[in-house]
């Protein structure tokens, strides 16, 4: 046999499969690494995943497959929640417990002071996005630079803190739960608990719990999914349209439905029941569709699932 038979027998059969998987992450991994282990372990041809976990974090980390990938960008935008633990007194380069300690401060706070702090940083704010992180700067991620030891001017970004709550305080850790919106960097939340009670302060663990309206409790982790058959494994996965659950939903009839899949607009009686907005979620009986947008009465695709999509279609890659 030649090399070049030897080396097309190993092979491995890609499939065509639509759906999420919600992944919990374990800690020392990438996100893309695991986006890599979960695609080869479900065979399938196209991946991504809705939001990046440090490797340093834990939880929910929900991967599309295939037609799915289309609707990521809906927890992308989304809210997040996060359970974190805190140690205060000890601050690092990288603001997380991966990093060289630069500092270290006796602990001289009360629980009170803990909970004071934190209810002022509830809500809309500016936050600077720390130099140890996967922004890019001219096509490079900012770590590179901070390895490099050349500091990057960065710019504050918006974002929200809809829920900060204390879970637990054993100075000098405390645990928080955090909701807050895209973009949050719960390291520099730490580090702003740390610099308010003047002990400085780092992120010692992070866990997903929540992203968008998916939740954690329904999380599977790849040691079990190792030991499922592969038919086991996609009965684990949820619908496409599990990543749109808080868009509103339209129903169509099978001619507006064809006519919509043929990129024509579609006009929907009473035109008051949409009004301006969307994207809506649309259906033609309990088949998902795909999304919408909705302008006075009249419907027109912004995001459709393929007509053709199949997942029993095998390929080899």
């Amino acid at each position: 046999m030649s090399s070049g038979a030897k080396s097309g027998a190993t092979r491995i059969a890609r499939r065509r499969l639509d759906g999420v998987l919600l992944l919990d992450k374990p800690a020392g991994m990438s996100s893309n690494g695991a986006l890599q282990q979960a695609k080869r372990l479900f065979r399938v041809e196209k991946a991504g995943h809705t939001g990046t976990l440090d490797p340093l974090a834990t939880g929910l980390l929900p991967i599309c497959f295939g037609e799915a990938t289309k609707f990521a960008q809906a927890l992308l935008d989304g809210d997040k929640t996060y359970e974190a633990t805190v140690r205060l007194g000890v601050t690092t380069r990288t603001g997380d417990a991966d990093g060289e300690e630069i500092s270290r401060t006796d602990v001289r706070v009360s629980e009170a002071d803990v909970l004071n702090v934190m209810a002022g940083l509830v809500g809309p704010q500016l936050q600077m996005p720390p130099l140890y992180s996967a922004l890019k700067h001219k096509g490079r991620p900012l770590y590179d630079y901070a390895r490099a030891g050349i500091d990057i001017p960065r710019a504050p970004r918006s974002i929200e803190i809809h829920e900060l709550q204390l879970v637990a305080c054993s100075l000098p850790d405390i645990v928080i739960r955090v909701r807050c919106s895209k973009g949050t960097y719960i390291r520099v939340l730490a580090e702003d608990i740390g610099q308010a009670l003047g002990c400085g302060a780092h992120l010692a663990h992070l866990r997903r719990t929540a992203s968008g309206e998916l939740s954690l409790a329904d999380g599977v982790s790849f040691d079990v999914l190792a030991s499922m058959t592969e038919l086991e494994r996609d009965r684990l996965l949820l619908p496409c349209d599990a990543l749109l659950q808080a868009r509103p939903r339209v129903e169509l009839e099978e001619g507006d439905a064809v006519r919509l899949q043929h990129g024509q607009p579609v006009l929907v009686s009473p035109a008051a029941s949409l009004g301006r907005g969307g994207p809506l979620r649309a259906y033609r009986g309990k088949t998902f569709l795909g999304l919408v947008d909705a302008v006075d009465g009249q419907l027109s695709a912004r995001r459709l699932m393929a007509q053709q999509a199949s997942s029993s279609e095998m390929l080899v890659a």
